[in-house]
Order: structure tokens, then sequence, then C-alpha cells
């Protein structure tokens, strides 16, 4: 006969139960977002926008801002078709002033900001002999700051409250970073260091704090990058890249994710097995991890094209990619108001010469 568990592996057998049961009871049970009001940061498309359909299918009431008032006027159309009490404000968050007078605008029509999500951000796609200082600023501004301003913006009210969430959208590139993403990734590194320490920092006044990290994921973005160097092959392995069903994730399953991990006060969330799997091995391996993206960067496209010169990636003609591989990619933007009903896609762009 065996030897009978001892009292020590029988406790510990029964805490790790204990805290399965306890998380599958927050997961369905936690914090409830039915007549809390969720403010969302870029909202306006994408990721953002598929969150706010989320959080209105949840019985929220949202509120979105953005810079571009016609996308916030095509986005409150959407969320008001499901049902939605939504209300938009155009906002530039990289100006403090102008982020206060959205929040004062959101709680004057909304409430109190019970949960903010800041997603907002740019993405600029090149090598970095062509990046420049301005390049790093307005990643910062864009990436990092924003986040900041929209935070100390909500404060004062959760701290009164003893209560709140904030979710930061950082990404993959703030865990490992990826070569020909050095600005975007510079500025997510900084928004996972303020993520955690406000995570520590906020929880004795009720707030929490969660970061999420997402991998590659199908939200029809690529069209809104900035691109330098050889565009059209800059462009064509990052659309590739973010478009691909095994290594990408949808932006539905996304913002599903993240409203469990939302409602149980996760510290992180990682989206996609293959991100997860990166962040495990940079982990355990950081030199080889860095290694490795040595030789994928001698494969990326080298510097030269339009140079330091930005070019939208709307304007880049005719498409690098063949659809078939950016199709689920072009689905999503189509559903996610990232172009408008009379603008076409990039290969009836504008043509941009030396691209």
């Amino acid at each position: 006969m065996g030897e009978r568990p001892s009292g020590w592996a029988m406790a510990a057998a029964g805490g790790v139960a204990a805290c399965l049961a306890y998380r599958a009871y927050r997961s369905r049970y936690g914090y409830e977002f039915r007549d809390k009001t969720v403010l969302i940061t870029g909202g306006s498309r994408g990721l953002g926008l598929v969150m706010a359909r989320q959080f209105v299918a949840e019985g929220a009431r949202v509120a979105i801002c953005a810079r571009d008032a016609d996308e916030l006027d095509r986005a409150f159309e959407d969320l008001a078709r499901r049902g939605g009490r939504v209300v938009t404000v155009p906002c530039d968050l990289t100006a403090p002033e102008q982020v206060n007078e959205m929040v004062a605008v959101v709680e004057q029509r909304l409430g109190p900001i019970d949960v903010l999500v800041n997603n907002a951000g740019v993405i600029g796609i090149g090598p970095v002999d062509h990046m420049t200082l301005d390049d790093f600023r307005k990643a910062m501004d864009n990436n990092f700051y924003s986040a900041l301003h929209a935070t100390l913006a909500v404060l004062p009210g959760m701290r009164g409250r003893k209560r709140g969430r904030i979710v930061n959208i950082t990404s993959i590139g703030g865990k490992v970073s990826v070569p020909h993403l050095l600005p975007y990734g510079a500025s997510k590194f900084a928004l996972v260091g303020l993520s955690e320490g406000l995570r520590a920092e906020l929880a004795k006044d009720g707030i929490v704090v969660t970061t999420v990290v997402p991998g590659l994921m199908r939200t029809g973005s690529p069209r809104q990058a900035e691109v330098k160097g050889q565009v059209r092959k800059e462009l064509a392995w990052f659309s590739i890249s973010d478009a691909l069903p095994v290594v990408s994730i949808s932006a539905e399953r996304a913002a599903r994710t993240i409203v469990r991990a939302v409602r149980r006060g996760d510290a992180e969330v990682i989206l996609s097995l293959p991100a997860k799997l990166g962040v495990w091995f940079h982990g355990v391996l950081p030199g080889l991890t860095s290694d490795l993206l040595a030789l994928t960067n001698r494969t990326l496209p080298a510097p030269g094209g339009v140079g330091a010169r930005g070019v939208p990636a709307k304007a880049i003609v005719p498409s690098p990619t063949p659809k078939w591989l950016t199709g689920l990619n072009d689905r999503a933007a189509a559903r996610n108001n990232e172009f408008a009903p009379q603008e076409a896609f990039a290969d009836t762009a504008e043509r941009v010469p030396g691209a």
C-alpha cells in the first residue's frame, strides 16, 4: 500500500483548489459593470471600439474619446444601435488641460468614472536609422503621457470614493523590444512600468489597476501606422504578421478576455499564447531572446527608401501584401471603423513618391 498524503500536501492541494474556485467565482460574479461609467481612450476604432461594444453589452454607461470627430460620430452610431448609453468627447490626450475638461464632461453627463481604460496610442514602423528624437517624443506623448494624463484626471474622484478600476493597454512590445518598432516599444515599456507601480500604490485606496499585454491582434489598425525607410517592405512584414490566424488573435476575443480580467481584478493579462510564450522565454533567457531578435532583424528591410520621412500606411500604394494574407485584418478594419465609408484601402490611395 502506498503512503497516505502528508498533512502539508493535503493542505497545499486544498489551498490550490480554493484559489481556483475563488478565481472562477470572481470571473463569474466579481466586479459588475452594469450601471457603471466606463471611459475608454482611443475608443472610436479598433480595439477601443470593440471593448466599448463589450462594455455596452455588460450594461455599462460608456464614454469614448479620440481626436477625430468624424470617427467618434460613426462610433457613436455603432454603439447607440446596440442600445448603449454613450457619450463621445473629442480630445487630444497629449494636452492635460483637454483631458481634464473631457473627464469633467463625461462625469457631468454619465456620472463618476468607475473604470478608465487607457487604450489610445500610435505606432511607427522602420529601422532605428530613420527614427528621430521627435519620433520617440511622439510615441511617449501618445502611448505613455496620454495614459498618465487620463489617470491623473480620474484619480481624485476614485480616491474620494475609495473604489475604481484602471486598465492600461500596453503591448508585447512593452515586454520584449522588437526591431523596427523602437519608439513604440520604449513607450510601451514605460507604460508597463507605470501600470505595475500604480497597482502597488493605489491598492490602499481601493483602486485596482490591470496591465493588459496584447500580442499580435487583428484590429485592422496597420493602416493607421506611420512608416519610414523602405515603406512598402516595412508595411508588408508588419501587416502580414499582424493578420496571421495562428499567431494573432481577433479583437473580439481580446476584448472579452480584457473584460473578464478587469472583472476579476487581475494584475496582468497577456493576450494570446504566442505572446505568453514570448514573455516567458524572454524572462528565462533574455540574452538568447536578444540574439534571436538580432537574427530576425537581419531579415527585415535595410534603411533606404523614403528615409526619415514618415508616410501614413494608408497612402502606400499599390498594396504591398496580397489580400489573402491580410484578409482577416482588412475585414476587421471594415468592422471596427478603421476607415471612413468614402475611404478605400491603400491600393486606391494616392501614390507616395519613393515608396
